[in-house]
This record gives structure tokens, sequence and C-alpha cells, in this order.
């Protein structure tokens, strides 16, 4: 007989679904820090539609998004969601999953009962205009992250995800560590790879902006497996052998220049020429691990305002710089002049789509893409990572919560 609720690492038999589940909440009242705004709660287990899968989550990844979500901030998603006409009051977050398939809509032919999964966190209507006109999803409309913009992500013990965004789960890595990677590793394999002519190739000069970071460690070792010849930026010099580790060629550590910010007006001269000063000498630093006096192929960005400027700069002539995020700021200011003369790229880029997805994907069956797991947490302790993230007191790499997995089967515990 089916138990109502099955309590927090009990899974129930293979394709038995109960009606309640227990679930991590967000709410609009407990906005707020992530240890105000989680709360665990019991709820009803979602429903699936004809082309969705229900997944029992045996761990779930740590991504800022969520410390978004709890803060209201800035998005509220709830609202968001209740005026699409949404009724829930509450978010279940969680943009990272591992685990087995219970349920599949009557549509589903990619997946089945009992197959071993990881879920990528993009979602779109499957007949969206996009899709019909052959082009790339991630540009249509009905674009959302799941488990940010959508409700229901991995931080319950069932989740409902669309069919096309599941991938086989890698059968060297342990639960904790195949929730690990999926976001930040899609996200940095589209950047590196998305935007042809300047897709990575072999013997491109790659910078990446926070190597040591969650994305940047998935950028350095994508970097390596293409043949490129990745460089570090980094905050300190306890970061370095991270980085060297995974296949950086050479690191720099920011903290070593002080011309950081929004670009000075060039008619400044005294401003603009201490700017250039420091940025120049950022550029010699790239030189010298390179051996040579040549621009970046490829400057991966997150940062943002207080490093376009620079970024623009060591972009080599006809290269590209592309940003994900802006966690400095938002206002990017650039010497056009540097920009069109020497015909530089600034491109845009969010998430990935399912097929590069599956090429992250690949790249982690193969072994050639680690996802740099470094602290494994309890169920209980889903707050206290995301409170980590928030205070930037996050170790190196990628974080995972075990959700139906009870045992830790790599990496450490909190």
């Amino acid at each position: 007989m089916t138990k109502e609720l099955y309590p927090i690492g009990e899974a129930p038999p293979l394709g038995v679904v109960p009606p309640k589940m227990h679930a991590w909440l967000i709410r609009p009242e407990r906005f707020g820090e992530p240890m105000k705004a989680f709360a665990q709660e019991v709820i009803d287990v979602p429903d699936i539609a004809e082309d969705e899968v229900l997944v029992y989550v045996m761990a779930a990844g740590v991504n800022y998004n969520n410390v978004w979500a709890g803060l209201g901030i800035p998005v509220n998603v709830i609202a968001a969601r209740n005026k699409a006409g949404e009724r829930e009051d509450f978010h279940i977050g969680g943009s990272d999953a591992s685990g087995i398939v219970y349920k599949v809509g009557r549509q589903v032919k990619n997946v089945k009962v009992g197959d071993h999964v990881v879920a990528h966190c993009g979602s779109w209507q499957k007949d969206c205009p996009m899709v019909r006109k052959g082009k790339d999803p991630m540009y249509d409309n009905s674009f959302r992250i799941w488990g940010y913009e959508t409700n229901y992500g991995s931080f319950a013990q069932f989740t409902k995800v669309q069919d096309h965004q599941l991938v086989p789960k890698p059968a060297h890595l342990s639960w904790e560590a195949a929730a690990a990677y999926m976001l930040v590793g899609a996200t940095s394999y589209r950047m590196l790879t998305g935007w042809a002519p300047n897709n990575v190739k072999e013997d491109d000069v790659v910078l990446v902006w926070g190597g040591a970071g969650g994305i940047g460690c998935m950028a350095i070792q994508i970097a390596r497996a293409f043949g490129a010849k990745p460089i570090a930026v980094v905050s300190d010099a306890s970061k370095v052998d991270y980085c060297m580790k995974l296949g950086a060629i050479g690191c720099i550590n920011r903290n070593d220049f002080d011309h950081w910010g929004m670009l000075p007006h060039w008619k400044d001269q005294a401003a603009y020429g201490q700017w250039l000063k420091g940025a120049r000498g950022f550029g010699a630093a790239i030189w010298e691990i390179l051996g040579e006096k040549r621009g970046v192929d490829i400057v991966f960005e997150h940062p943002g305002e207080t490093t376009i400027p620079t970024s623009i700069l060591v972009c080599e002539t006809g290269g590209m710089v592309t940003i994900c995020a802006g966690t400095t700021g938002f206002n990017a200011t650039l010497d056009l002049r540097y920009h069109w003369m020497r015909q530089k790229r600034l491109q845009g880029s969010h998430f990935a789509n399912d097929e590069q997805a599956r090429g992250l994907n690949d790249l982690v069956m193969a072994g050639k893409v680690d996802p740099c797991l470094s602290r494994t947490f309890t169920y209980n302790q889903l707050p206290d990572a995301h409170q980590l993230m928030y205070e930037n007191k996050h170790p190196s790499g990628n974080m995972s919560v075990l959700i139906g997995a009870t045992e830790m089967e790599s990496g450490k515990t909190a």
C-alpha cells in the first residue's frame, strides 16, 4: 500500500508516486537572507503534462539564482508567475538535479521509469515559434529557467521537468557530483562554443574571469578539452593551484591591479591615462604567461561593470568578449575606438539549448570535464549552503545538497 508521505531518504517503490512530498519552500512573507527565506513544508506532489517527467530527486545543485529567489530581488519570481496566471503562492527552487525517473507523460519517448538522469534548467514551450522556425528556442519568449522562473524545482523529493531537459547521468559520478555541473557547465559551454566564428578552437587563448568559481572552473576545462589555452583570473594566490590543476596555463591575481571600475571619460586625460596604464599592465601579465605579445581570442566574462573596459582592451583583433552576468554591476563602459577599429565582438550569452547541454554532458561522460564538487550538504542544511553563497563564503567549485540520497558518495560534507 502506498504511503501518503515518505520520509526524506526513504524512496518509494520504483514508479510509485505518493500524494505528498517534503520540500523546501520560499514564501513572500519570508523574503530575506537564505536562513530566513527557506522553510521545510509538506505539499502535494505536482501533476505532470503529456510532455513532462516526474523525477525522484537524489541530489540538487546550489546556484545563486535561488539566493535571489529568497531575497525577492531583483525579481519576485512568485509575483511574476502569479501575474502570468499561476496560482501557487510559494516557490520551490533548485535548477540542478540528479535523480531517477518515476513517471512519464503520454508523449514522452526519450526516457522511461527507472532511468538515472541529470536535468538541465532550460525550459520552453515545445511548439513555440522559434522551434517551429527551426531556430534556437533560447530566443523564444516562452524560455524560462526551471527552478527559478518556473516552480517545482529540485529542492523537493519530486520535481517535474520537460522531457527534453533530461540527459543520462554519467555512470562514474555520484548522485551529488552529477547534480553539481549542468547549470554552470552548460552556460560555459554555450559561451565558448555557441558563437561562430568565435567558437573556441585549438590554440585559442581564453581569458577566464573568476577561474575558481562555479562557471570559471567549467570554462577552464571546456577550453582545454577543445585544445585552447585558458588563463585564469583569480582573487587571491590560494586559488592558483586549483585553476592550474584544472588546466589553466597561467593565472593572474586581479588584486595586483587597481584600475578596476567604470571607464573614465576619454576627455579626462589624467584619469583615462591612469586607467590605461593599469589595463596595459594587465595585458602585459597575459603576454608574460603566453611568452608573446598577442591579445586574447575569447574573454570569458561575468563580472561586468568593473572589468568590461579591460576585457575589451585585451581582446585580440577579431576576437570576442562573451558575457553571461554582471556580478559587479550592469553599466558596461568601453572605448569604442578599440572596439570598432579592431572589429571586436561583445556577445551576450544565457544558459544553453538542448544540443549544448548534451555537448557538455558528453564531455563529462568522457571524463574531460569534472563537476568540481567541493562540498556536499545534507537535506536539512540546504539553507546553510545558500547562506554561504549569499555571504560569498562558499568554497571554490560547486556545491550539492543530498535530497533522496542519504549517504554521501564523494566530496566533503558540511
